[in-house]
């Protein structure tokens, strides 16, 4: 398949339209990813609402840029000898956006919240005894046995991360979204200036007290705003995203076109930068509760024809330097990647026996529904690339051309395809999503429980249940192995594609921190 080009880009970007912007003073405006289309960041693991969310909210520790948890709500933590009595205690000056103090009691109740949703916090919460709050400043775990990554969990960064949230805003259905965004970190979200599809606003929360040491790392140390508000401006048309950025009326571009990357490239007043090392994986996600994907055999011949260059290429460009290898379903160059049943991806291109093949595995040419959103760089390039391929094979594709806010909405129905849910989507995150078994969402199979698309494996269930309870480094990659070879004969999911994608900025800003976006220690002139 032949990647889509722009035709006349320069004059395309000439009579790109102005946009109206706010001209107040301190103002840092960014074109996001995506549009922000749910704001509670336990209810979901788009990417773009977990941005959001560590705008509005803290954590109790952090990430340095190298992966290693440090505390930040909290001053420190105390273990008990046997390892099996945690004492976290929250730092002083801690306020909520209405300006209640941050309680441990606050904190108990969003981390019980987030067990209920989180699949490396349910696996915290099964060696728990006791999580309570004796006083206002302590967070008590009693472990049932020592649970060394017990500050890993709490410093999450990739869905469902562990927020902090006030106890009078959290429902008591851990599925149920909050209706108020409040939080205790460096910005405000101003709901009433949010205009879904096309602006959200956020302030400098005045009242935050960015810790006192530490360096600015993934998620962690000092959290220094130099900004008054920062608006997202959602401009799903990219030529008139680049338009703008040239003109100075957005200061900040996160996710281009890579089409439109040489055009940024040779203009003065921008700076092209990849700044998350990991990049971003690009993945199939089958619904397994509904024909026909529901079919391991089909599930498997979809596996057989993948080929990740023709995904990559599509995705990154013509641009080798913005090309992955080959990805399994751990981060490649990760300390649980390894290549162990790569040779399931066989790339096939005889499609007059993969129909064959297909009509025999039971498939009988029913719809297959596959969401796409079209607003999304990668999402919507891999879904390019995945629907000419199942037509090839010889699927019944409904390409669902939608924005990437509506397949997040929708990708949660599991009704039948007929009745408003789905079969297939193409999705992207970053590569720290990929990292281990503690953070990627895509991983787990069991059933009704698992991540969109409801996988059941007892095999990969017994793996990740090892895999914790391995004795050291060694056993734990020896079981990812195992992991991956079961992933390719059960085929929950596929991973496409890595790619590396720049983010653009104009010259005048400095201070962008590694990895997901972030607006703290930024700063603009």
């Amino acid at each position: 398949m032949k990647r889509r080009t722009l035709i006349a880009a320069g004059a395309t970007l000439l009579a790109a339209p102005r946009l109206a912007f706010s001209q107040a003073s301190r103002v840092l405006r960014v074109v996001p990813q995506a549009d922000l289309a749910i704001l509670d960041p336990s209810v979901t693991t788009a990417t773009v609402t977990r941005n959001h969310a560590f705008m509005v909210f803290d954590t109790l520790y952090g990430l340095t840029a190298d992966g290693r948890p440090v505390p930040e709500m909290v001053a420190g933590h105390q273990v008990s000898d046997d390892g099996l009595t945690w004492n976290l205690t929250l730092r002083d000056g801690l306020l909520f956006h209405d300006g209640e103090k941050v309680l441990a009691s606050d904190c108990v109740v969003s981390l019980r919240r987030w067990a209920r949703r989180d699949g490396f916090a349910k696996t915290l919460m099964a060696a728990t005894d006791e999580l309570s709050a004796p006083d206002d400043r302590t967070i008590r775990f009693r472990l049932r046995r020592p649970f060394p990554l017990l500050p890993l969990a709490l410093a999450k960064t990739v869905p469902i991360a562990p927020f902090m949230m006030p106890e009078r805003i959290i429902p008591a259905d851990a599925a149920t979204p909050i209706k108020d965004v409040i939080g205790s970190g460096p910005f405000r979200f101003l709901a009433a200036e949010r205009v879904p599809g096309a602006r959200v606003v956020y302030e400098r929360n005045a009242a935050y007290v960015p810790r006192p040491d530490g360096s600015p790392g993934l998620s962690c140390g000092p959290k220094i705003v130099n900004f008054d508000r920062v608006e997202w401006q959602i401009i799903p048309d990219a030529a008139t995203a680049l338009a703008a950025i040239q003109r100075g009326e957005i200061d900040w571009w996160e996710r281009p076109l890579p089409d439109l990357l040489p055009v940024a490239r040779k203009d003065p007043g921008l700076k092209v930068e990849i700044t998350n090392r990991s990049g971003t994986i690009a993945f199939l996600q089958f619904n397994h509760l509904h024909p026909p994907f529901n079919n391991l055999e089909i599930r498997r011949l979809v596996l057989s024809a993948i080929d990740q260059a023709e995904f990559t290429q599509a995705i990154g460009g013509s641009d080798p330097s913005l090309h992955g290898g080959k990805v399994g379903i751990f981060l490649p160059g990760g300390p649980m990647s390894s290549e162990a049943g790569i040779e399931a991806l066989a790339a096939r291109k005889d499609f007059d026996a993969l129909k064959r093949e297909l009509a025999a595995a039971g498939y009988k040419g029913e719809k297959v529904v596959m969401l796409v959103g079209t607003d999304s760089v990668v999402n919507n390039a891999a879904s390019e690339v995945a629907a000419d391929l199942l037509r090839k094979m010889g699927f019944n594709v409904d390409y669902v051309a939608m924005d990437w806010g509506s397949v997040v909405q929708r990708r949660s129905n599991q009704k039948p395809p007929d009745q408003g849910g789905w079969n297939l989507f193409a999705v992207s995150a970053d590569g720290d999503f990929f990292a281990d078994q503690t953070v990627s969402p895509p991983i787990r199979a069991n059933g009704k429980d698992a991540w969109y698309g409801w996988p059941e494996s007892p095999q990969l269930e017994a793996l990740y249940k090892d895999w914790y309870l391995a004795k050291d480094e060694a056993a734990r990659q020896a079981i990812a192995r195992e992991m991956q070879v079961q992933t390719w004969k059960d085929v929950p999911y596929i991973n496409v594609a890595q790619v590396f994608l720049p983010t653009v900025y104009r010259k005048d800003i400095s201070g962008v921190l590694p990895g997901f976006i972030k607006f703290w220690n930024v700063r603009k002139g």
